[in-house]
C-alpha cells in the first residue's frame, strides 16, 4: 500500500472511531495485565464475564496472592485453559509483589519475564496501560494487515515490524485498536463485510464481498 493510501486508511478509521479502546474491562494496569493474560483463545466478552466478580475483590497483585490460586482457578473456570492461566496469573502476581513492589513494570523486558506474558500481551499492556506506541499482533490484525496490503508479512513478528515502519503519526498510538476492531467487526475471517467497509477502495483484497441484499451473496444452499 502506498504511503498516501496508508495515511488515508488510518484517517478514515480515526474519523469513524476517534477514541478507540480495548473491549476488555479493567480498572487499573494490573487488572489489564490479568485480563490480557486470560484472553488467549477467548473473546473479550468471555473474559469480562469471568473477571467481573474477580475484579470486584482483587485489584492488586498482593490481593491476588491472598486470594489464592485455587480460588482464582474456580473463579475463571469458564475461561479456556483455566488451569494453566490460573497458575500463570498467580505466579506473575507473586513475582510482581516480590520483584516489583506490586507495580506492573513499564518495560517490555520485565513484562516478558512474567509467567504467561509473551510479546503480544506485553504490547497490549504497554499500549493500553501506559500509552506506548506498540503494535500487538493478534489474528485479526494479522489478517487485516495481509488482506489489505497495509503491512503484509509471513508471521506476526514480520507484520509487527512492517506495521511499525509504515504507520505514521498521529495514528501510531491507536493503530492497534483501530485494526483489531476493524478485523473483529468488518474485515472478518470467513466473509469480510466489504460492502460496509470504509476503506474498501484502498484495500488490495479481491474479490470484494457483496452486500447480503445482493442475490450474489446467497450461498449455494440458499442461505446467507
Amino acid at each position: 500500500m502506498k504511503r498516501a493510501d496508508i495515511v488515508e486508511f488510518y484517517a478514515r478509521l480515526a474519523a469513524d472511531n476517534p477514541h478507540p479502546e480495548t473491549e476488555l474491562a479493567y480498572n487499573n494496569t494490573y487488572q489489564l495485565l490479568v485480563a490480557v493474560t486470560l484472553s488467549a483463545q477467548m473473546t473479550d466478552s468471555g473474559v469480562n464475564k469471568a473477571t467481573r466478580a474477580l475484579f470486584a475483590e482483587v485489584e492488586t497483585p498482593a490481593q491476588m496472592v491472598a486470594y489464592g490460586e485455587e480460588a482464582l482457578r474456580q473463579q475463571i473456570r469458564s475461561v479456556n485453559f483455566y488451569n494453566t492461566k490460573a497458575k500463570n496469573v498467580f505466579a506473575l502476581s507473586q513475582m510482581l509483589v516480590h520483584d516489583h513492589d506490586g507495580v506492573v513494570p513499564e518495560n517490555r523486558e520485565a513484562l516478558e519475564k512474567l509467567p504467561g506474558v509473551g510479546r503480544k500481551t506485553a504490547n497490549v499492556v504497554l499500549n493500553s496501560g501506559f500509552g506506548h506506541e506498540t503494535f500487538a499482533i493478534d489474528t485479526h490484525i494479522f489478517r487485516v494487515c495481509n488482506r489489505t496490503d497495509l503491512a503484509p508479512g509471513k508471521d506476526v513478528l514480520a507484520v509487527e515490524a512492517k506495521l511499525d515502519r509504515v504507520t505514521p503519526q498521529p495514528f501510531r498510538r491507536h493503530a492497534h485498536h483501530w485494526l483489531i476492531l476493524h478485523g473483529r467487526y468488518v474485515c472478518k475471517a470467513r466473509k469480510p463485510e466489504c460492502w460496509r467497509c470504509i476503506v474498501r477502495d484502498l484495500c488490495a483484497y479481491r474479490p470484494k464481498t457483496p452486500a447480503p441484499t445482493d442475490p450474489r451473496a446467497t450461498d449455494k444452499d440458499g442461505t446467507r
